[in-house]
């Protein structure tokens, strides 16, 4: 039995390796990328998932490719909004019991068994992260990226934008009063988080943030 349990998980690191590769090679490519998360559970009738859409639209249409976590909702929104134009449009799922089933606006589409490497996928191969509405998993993504910001592990100029600041407020209040006032976190972790109530807004944003990232390379290319 002990043998059978080694065994099982020499070929669970394969698997994974397995899923590294298969991300890899499926993502190298797209192009300058926005990873959007949200809720799955929100449909078309959340203002929110008209918001996705369109911004979906903008990015895809300026070029930017649009990551999502491939599920419905706001994930569908984003994609639906991205399928059409010029920038691809990408599904990263994850295969759960219960849920998610893909949504049907991709380009490209992967599928996960692991968390952890469809998680490096987003942060790997976007420059820049929007947060949505959304419950456990979109946290799980806010406080990762925030996380890896912090401690330097992805560049620190690398916008992590909430939209809607009436969604969030409760939770940047806590932040505020909580995490800041104890000392856990600085006051200047603050800055990490940009807030945004239009499509536009984040785009705008985003558009600003990517001219600086071609210019900065060209500076250094320039040094080389």
């Amino acid at each position: 039995m002990i043998e059978d349990l080694r065994r099982s998980e020499t070929w669970r690191v394969f698997r994974i390796q397995s899923e590294l590769v298969e991300g890899f090679e499926s993502l190298y490519g797209i192009g300058p990328a926005v990873s959007i998360f949200g809720s799955s559970r929100l449909t078309e009738d959340s203002p929110y998932y008209g918001h996705a859409e369109e911004l979906g639209r903008m990015l895809s249409e300026a070029g930017f490719a649009v990551i999502t976590g491939g599920g419905p909702g706001l994930m569908e929104a984003a994609n639906k909004g991205a399928y059409p134009h010029k920038g691809k449009s990408v599904g990263l799922n994850i295969e759960l019991p219960t849920e998610q089933k893909p949504n049907k606006y991709h380009d490209l589409s992967v599928s996960f068994r692991y968390f952890f490497v469809r998680k490096l996928m987003f942060i790997k191969y976007a420059m820049a992260y929007v947060i949505f509405p959304g419950g456990f998993g979109t946290l799980d993504e806010l406080f990762e990226s925030l996380t890896l910001v912090q401690t330097g592990k992805v560049g620190v100029n690398f916008p992590i934008i909430l939209f809607g600041s009436s969604y969030w407020e409760g939770l940047l209040t806590w932040i505020r009063s909580t995490l800041v006032s104890e000392r856990t976190i600085s006051q200047e972790d603050l800055a990490l988080i940009h807030i945004a109530d239009k499509p536009e807004e984040v785009f705008e944003l985003l558009r600003e943030h990517h001219r600086m990232l071609i210019e900065d390379f060209n500076n250094n290319k320039r040094k080389s």
